[in-house]
């Protein structure tokens, strides 16, 4: 009998970006990433230019934070108990038909502020599904050892997809409102089609019966792990108070003054910022000290956060979202890293979707908090007082959480865990 083809993941010459299943895992980030900020950049500017409103502006994050957080304990059993790459393919196809209702709208003339509304829900009830099931396939492509660099690999993908979305989005919407939809419909597809052709490394695991103690196991792991607790904690905050990103349409408008392609490259500019970061993490990776790692990176992207809402000229505004982009990289993989690290296979889809749940809470309810409070103060006041908010959360985590500040490895193999500080 012919020996058994060898594992190309032990030659020493294994290479992620040459990897063939992780490839097309990588691809289908890129591509639904690229979508969705294709189609934040379009909503944004169609809803302000419809209604002139920070408030409405703020809605749209709610919308879409909604659904997800309805369904968290639904999608994380999904995610468990059935095909993941079903589950995102579909996910990612009526994500596709979304943006398609968009342009129809749009050509048609009956595209309003409730439509765009109500469609938002509809992607982020879509998402919810999806990100825990994306998310949770990557140890299926491949081996642990691999994890911590293909999640920098994997978080590369999506901050590419955020320096061409935004851009390409501005740049199609000042063509037309109605491209930038199609644009979106026909990259939704892609990713569809792009997840659903990936061979996996390993089979599923035999899932338990479904009961009231396996809904709620996720949120109760995270619970047992200060680590994770304190990292998806800090993150949830400090971009639930720092979330300029969500006022781009407010400062490229009315403070800096320049149209839908300026918006897009303001967009681009914390994506710029964090690929730069995600490459260095994926060449070297954070070895030692990852939490300390996280604190710095969240102090440093308030500070950055607070330079943005100073600054009244373009390129400084451009440099300071750069580095926010670039600090906030930290604060990504050391969770992603965490999660995927120290969670169980079989609980992966829920812990995932708890994960995806404070990923919501702080982006699409941060973008709500956003518009409140510049409805409240005017955009430049909210942005540096969620500065200041952020390193005042970043000071307080390092004392509740002693455990994330001191980890010495992302996978805990040979650390004794702190006792909390009393």
């Amino acid at each position: 009998m012919p020996p058994a083809p060898a594992d190309p993941t032990d030659s020493p010459t294994f290479s992620l970006p040459k990897h063939p299943p992780f490839q097309r895992f990588w691809c289908t980030r890129i591509l639904s990433s690229l979508s969705f900020q294709m189609l934040a950049v379009a909503m944004g500017w169609h809803i302000y230019a419809l209604t002139h409103s920070a408030f409405a502006l703020g809605l749209v994050g709610l919308a879409q934070f909604l659904p997800m957080f309805v369904l968290t304990l639904v999608v994380g059993h999904v995610a468990d108990r059935y095909d993941r790459r079903r589950i995102a393919a579909i996910c990612q196809s009526l994500e596709s038909v979304a943006a398609l209702l968009f342009a129809f709208g749009t050509f048609g003339g009956w595209i309003s502020a409730p439509v765009i509304y109500v469609l938002a829900a509809c992607v982020g009830a879509a998402r919810a599904f999806e990100s825990p099931a994306v998310a949770s396939l990557l140890p299926a492509v491949v081996p642990r050892g691999y994890l911590p660099k293909a999640t920098a690999w994997a978080t590369s993908a999506n901050q590419t997809a955020q320096i061409a979305g935004p851009a390409l989005g501005g740049l199609l919407y000042g063509i037309g409102p109605g491209a930038a939809y199609l644009a979106c419909t026909l990259s939704f597809a892609a990713a569809a089609a792009s997840v659903w052709s990936i061979p996996l490394q390993t089979k599923p695991a035999s899932r338990a019966p479904v009961t009231l103690e396996s809904i709620f196991s996720g949120i109760a792991f995270i619970r047992r792990e200060p680590v994770i607790l304190g990292a998806l904690s800090l993150d949830l905050f400090a971009v639930l108070f720092g979330g300029a990103t969500a006022l781009l349409p407010i400062f490229a408008r009315d403070v800096l003054h320049t149209g839908p392609l300026g918006l897009g490259l303001l967009r681009s500019g914390t994506a710029i910022g964090a690929l730069a970061g995600t490459i260095w993490l994926a060449h070297f990776p954070l070895r030692n000290r990852p939490g300390a790692a996280m604190f710095g990176g969240v102090i440093t992207f308030g500070l950055a956060t607070v330079v943005f809402g100073l600054s009244h000229q373009f390129f400084v505004s451009l440099f300071a979202l750069m580095v926010l982009g670039a600090s906030d990289t930290i604060s990504v993989v050391v969770r992603l890293s965490l999660v995927q690290l120290r969670t169980p296979d079989e609980m992966l889809g829920r812990v995932s979707a708890v994960n995806s749940l404070f990923i919501g809470t702080s982006n699409q309810l941060g973008e709500f908090e956003s518009g409140v409070t510049a409805g409240w103060w005017g955009a430049r006041t909210a942005v540096l007082v969620g500065g200041l908010a952020t390193i005042t959360v970043a000071m307080l985590w390092m004392k509740l959480f002693p455990q994330l500040r001191d980890t010495r490895s992302l996978d805990g193999e040979g650390e004794k865990e702190l006792a909390p500080s009393s």
